[in-house]
């Protein structure tokens, strides 16, 4: 019998102490997706840690990732030196029928790092220190004319492999570009994950950069109160808590809106549909929770006011309107170094 490399999924089977080619020796699986594997693994030629995302032997899988292997050369051939923050593919290679992408070894991401700390919010000099490397992150891209298309902390490595503090060490790497979209080519329908996703998406009304600009609100929220804001699965659900916090959704919008959102709001008002008599008492007490946005950061304090007006540059429902990354590095928010 041949050696089984493979699940019935086509995920790659991880045997630890084994190698994945002669170069590379695998030292534990990191975690694991819909695309496949990530494990980390010492390379014997360069002497070094490094990961390695192992993608599933399915055409669909093998495909997107030569789309992400292309997204990745562009990064690393427009900022040899990195200094924009997105992770750097070292090398690729396809062994028994998975496409192995070679990273750096990083540290956890900002996701894990909140959960490891009990969803505790950041102090505001880390949040402005994050804040500003994830937009040069972003306007990097946006320059290339790419968009990420899925940011969230579960995307934001820390690259100190460290502890569960925090401490001077705030270096970040944007990961994940499986996602990522030049401007001028195909737009799949939906895109992001539903807690960071854009009205604009939502309502059918297409999408472009701002659909990263509004992921990054939903971020630096995230970052100042600890938690998500928008923790829903439901899109009438999602659209009225986005109410609560940043007031009615204009009425062009709505006009304009795919046929099957046009459903969520009033026929002839235009106003969000929202909450329906099948509504759970639940939802609603989730809708009715979430604050106006001068209430989630008050405008007390010189950060908090900086903070807020950016999130109100950021979170505008109007795509067009929105602030860009390029702008926002301008943003007061960034100009006094704050020391908590």
């Amino acid at each position: 019998m041949p050696p089984v490399y493979d699940d019935k999924d086509g995920h790659y089977l991880v045997r630890l102490n084994e190698s994945l080619t002669p170069q590379y020796k695998i030292m534990r699986l990191l975690g694991q997706g819909t695309f496949g594997k990530v494990v980390e693994c010492y390379d014997r030629v360069r002497r070094t840690f490094c990961a390695i995302k192992i993608i599933r032997a399915i055409p669909k899988y093998r495909d997107a990732s030569k789309i992400e292997i292309r997204v990745l050369n562009t990064l690393k051939k427009h900022d040899p030196l990195n200094l924009n923050k997105c992770i750097h593919l070292v090398e690729w290679f396809d062994y028994q029928n998975h496409i192995c992408m070679v990273f750096e070894l990083l540290g956890q991401s900002v996701f894990d790092f909140l959960k490891a700390n009990h969803f505790k919010p950041f102090p505001h000099h880390h949040i402005q220190q994050l804040a500003k490397q994830l937009l040069t992150s972003v306007a990097f891209l946006h320059d290339l004319k790419l968009i990420h298309t899925d940011l969230k902390p579960e995307n934001i490595l820390l690259v100190n492999r460290g502890s569960n503090t925090l401490d001077e060490n705030t270096d970040i790497r944007l990961i994940d570009f499986g996602s990522a979209t030049f401007e001028q080519e195909y737009h799949s329908a939906i895109v992001s994950t539903r807690h960071y996703r854009a009205p604009e998406i939502i309502m059918g009304l297409g999408w472009s950069y701002p659909c990263d600009m509004w992921s990054m609100g939903c971020i630096l929220i995230e970052f100042f109160i600890g938690d998500a804001l928008f923790q829903t699965h439901d899109n009438l659900e999602h659209l009225a808590m986005m109410e609560s916090v940043l007031g009615p959704i204009p009425t062009h919008m709505v006009t304009r809106a795919s046929k099957e959102a046009q459903k969520l709001f009033e026929k002839d008002s235009k106003k969000l549909n929202y909450p329906l008599s099948k509504t759970s008492r639940q939802s609603k007490r989730l809708v009715s929770g979430l604050k106006p946005l001068d209430q989630i950061v008050p405008p007390v304090t010189t950060f908090n006011k900086h903070l807020n007006d950016l999130l109100k540059r950021l979170l505008v429902y109007e795509p067009s309107a929105r602030i860009s990354a390029r702008e926002a590095l301008r943003h007061p928010f960034f100009q006094n170094q704050c020391m908590d």
